[in-house]
Parts: C-alpha cells; structure tokens; sequence
C-alpha cells in the first residue's frame, strides 16, 4: 500500500479536482484507491467517494486523537493498492500559531509525501520563491512534487517548467491547463454535491481523462510507493451490540438531504440499526420506524418540492409529535421549521419546531464548535464522557422567532449554534442543532442515540 498528500499553497488551488481525477485515472488502470479528507467535509467526500467506488473518510484533529486518526487511516487502506489523501486550505494553514492541525501537520504524522498544488495563473519567475519557500518553512515535510493548475498554455507551462527546474530541485509532475469543463458548479456551502448532480459520473469521467493526459501518473506513483511509509496490517473494528434488538433507524438520503459520515452510518448498524432510508421529495409516507436522524444537505434548494410533499411532512411531524425519537442536524433542523426563506421565496416546512429559517447572504456559523451538554440534554450518558463536544457547523440560515422558553441541549462554548450561547433544540423526544456531530473522539453519540430510541420504545425515561 502506498499513499500520497494533495495540497496547496491556499484554498481553491484546484485539490479537489486533482484529487478526483487522480481517483478517476487510476481506477481506469484498475488500482483500488482508497480517498481521505482532511476536515469536517460532506462535499468533497462526496465526489471523492463516487469516484473511487469506496468511502471517503474525514481525518480531523479538531474531532479525533491523533491514535484514532492513524487507526483509522491505517484501517480504510486496507485492500486499497493506493491511498489519496486530500488536504483542506493551503499547506501550512491552521487554528494555532505552531500548526498542529494543519496540512503539513496530518503529513507529518501519517508520513505522506506530499504533492503541491499552485494556482499558476498571472505567474512565471515568482513561482520559484514561492515553492522555496514552502521547503523551506519546514523541512521535515516532503514536497515530492508539484502539479501547475490552470496554466494559461503551453508556452507558459514551458516557462513556469524551466524556472522551477532552473532554481529549485522539486520535480514537476503535472500542468494543468485552464479549461472550463473541469470546473465543478459551486453553491453556497463550496462544491455541487455529486448526490445532487445528474451528470457526476460523466464529470469524474472527463476530469480523469484529462489528468491522465497532463499528469504524469506513473511518476506521482512512483513518488507514492517510494516516498510513503509501509503501514502494519491492522484493522479497528466496532464491536455489535448483539444483545439489542435491531431497531429500524430512517434516514433521508435524497438531493435535499446527503450529508452523512460514513462512519456514523457504520457505527449506527454495528450498535444494532437497521438503516431504512427514504425520499424527502418523492416518498409520499414515511416508512415503518423506531428512530429518525436527518442530517444536513441543502433542503433550501429543493424547499418547493419539499413543500408540495405534505404527506411526507405530515408524517414527520405526527411521527414527533407522538413522541418518536428523532435526531436532526442542520438542514433537518431548517426542514422541522415551521418555514424556509431564500431568494424572496418562503416555503412551508414540517412545522414542529415553532421558529422560522430564513437563509442569509453571508454564513450565520462556520468552522468548528465546542459544546458543553446541559441537563436538558435527552439522550442517556456513558461511562467516563466528557461533557464537552467537540463539532463543526457550516450554515447560512438563522432561525427566527424561536420562543424564549426553548429548552436547549448544550452551551455553546465555541461558534454559533443557534444563536451564539445555544444549540440543541429539545422538543418531545426531538433533538435537533445546527451544529454537525460526528462520532469519533470519545463522543459517541450513535451509542447515546440508540440507547435513547431504546428507552422511548420501551417507555423509559
């Protein structure tokens, strides 16, 4: 197994679409990649998961220890002739003065050589400083390589090939040229999301074939199989609850609704789930089911179809009122609103939660949160857990007039959440946030969950 890094000197360098079309090119040769994502990310991992034909996994050190982010690394390579790692903003930017979370710092403790991605545009002899300069800044990363992206032609790859070969000894092992197909639409919240695009395979089809033509393929794998690490065989595995009876757990996964780890997923079935997924837009009922977790996606830009779905939102909405559990993140909390705002236009949504969203120009929480649970909280606690969260929120809605009585499940010690000092709307048997869970780190909030599901269906409290 062998592996390498893609990252930049800043964001939106074009990493994502290297990435994808390294993916595509070398599945095309029938290597089995295996796709990481450095940060809390749906969209990327959604386009980087189709074009493997394998999960994207998110390696984070806001969520995760640095062991379970080798364990994990090291388990999902397995059976993968090449890993591709995928990093977020540029090389060496992080939360802290000393980088610890940064590109360069995930390089580092996974020993991945890394291959620089440089936006090239408007740039001849300047680009040699700058790559200097990134090997210089700390010598314990490998820069193996460099791939130009969106050079202006072939005399300026020409150009651009002889300062880089002239003033520095890193190899440059692609040229991108500028050209418009490659570009993927972007929203709002950064990429299109693949499950949202009807031409997604198409486009991961083109993009690879024009990597495959302007990248040298055979020396980035080369650069993988000399320059990464041999990993141990080693596997982590989540043991099944076998004692549990299985519960049925509905989950939307449609075009309005697809930000889901695949881990959580996993994590949910190995405690005793049964995953039954249904169509927000075209499922006229909601199936048969204990619990429901509806995660995040873009319900703004489906909202007329999810409003003219009203059996399907009736059904929720009855499904909460008469107590069902139910776990909801971001976009599930703007469709549990009584209403959806955005561009002029207002929707009416499932109506449980008395507050209406209403999207704004600029982003109303972003980054990574820190929660701390209060005594609101309904789901049932572990042994030995840490009261603080630690998450990530992206989104440009605000709810508004929520009443003052609304019982909360955490204090938000760091972001927004719903308004600045609170997250985690208590209704019934509901519990809903605009911040994004993820069960790794210690939070084990699958667990927590189906234990609660459990209580619910058994008439414990």
């Amino acid at each position: 197994m062998s592996y390498i890094f893609i990252s930049a000197a800043h964001k939106s360098s074009g990493k994502t679409t290297l990435s994808i079309g390294l993916t595509a090119a070398y599945l095309a040769q029938g290597r089995s990649v295996q796709t990481f994502k450095k940060g809390p990310d749906y969209i990327d991992a959604l386009w980087l998961s189709a074009a493997s034909g394998r999960s994207c996994r998110n390696l984070d050190f806001f969520t995760m220890h640095q062991q379970e982010i080798l364990d994990s690394f090291t388990t999902h390579m397995q059976g993968a002739d090449l890993g591709i790692i995928e990093g977020n903003k540029g090389l060496y930017d992080g939360l802290d003065l000393e980088g610890s979370n940064s590109n360069a710092a995930l390089a580092s403790l996974l020993h991945a050589p890394v291959i620089l991605v440089i936006d090239a545009r408007g740039m001849t002899r300047g680009i040699a400083p700058l790559i200097l300069g990134y090997q210089a800044f700390d010598t314990d990363i490998c820069i193996a390589g460099v791939v130009l992206n969106k050079v202006g032609g072939s005399r300026h790859e020409e150009k651009l090939r002889r300062v880089i070969e002239h003033y520095t000894d890193i190899s440059v092992v692609g040229a991108l040229h500028y050209d418009a197909s490659l570009i993927i639409d972007e929203r709002h919240l950064g990429l299109m999301p693949s499950n949202e695009t009807e031409q997604a395979s198409e486009k991961i089809f083109a993009v690879g074939e024009v990597v495959a033509r302007q990248v040298d393929l055979h020396r980035i794998l080369e650069i993988a199989e000399t320059d990464s690490e041999p990993l141990p065989e080693r596997r982590v595995t989540v043991a099944r609850r076998k004692e549990r009876k299985i519960l049925r757990i509905g989950y939307p996964r449609d075009r309005a609704f697809g930000f889901y780890y695949p881990g959580d997923l996993e994590n949910l079935a190995a405690f005793g789930a049964e995953l039954v997924p249904f169509d927000t837009l075209s499922d006229a009922h909601l199936p048969v089911v204990d619990g429901l977790f509806i995660g995040g996606g873009f319900p703004e830009s489906c909202m007329l179809q999810l409003e003219s779905n009203k059996s399907m939102r009736n059904d929720i909405r009855h499904f909460i009122e008469n107590g069902g559990p139910v776990y909801a993140e971001c976009g599930g909390l703007m469709y549990l609103a009584r209403s959806l705002t955005w561009q002029n236009k207002t929707c009416e949504m499932v109506g449980v939660i008395p507050a209406d969203a209403v999207m704004h120009a600029r982003p109303q929480g972003r980054g990574y949160v820190r929660l701390r649970e209060r005594a609101d909280s309904p789901w049932p606690s572990l042994p030995g857990q840490d009261p603080v969260i630690s998450a990530h929120e992206f989104h440009y809605s605000a709810l508004e007039g929520l009443p003052e009585d609304t019982r909360f499940a955490y204090d938000v010690l760091r972001g927004t959440g719903v308004d600045g000092k609170n997250d985690g709307i208590v209704y019934k048997n509901l519990l809903a946030s605009y911040t994004h869970l993820r069960d790794v780190g210690g939070n084990q909030w699958t667990k927590r969950f189906l234990n609660y599901v459990v209580r619910v269906r058994e008439g414990v409290k």
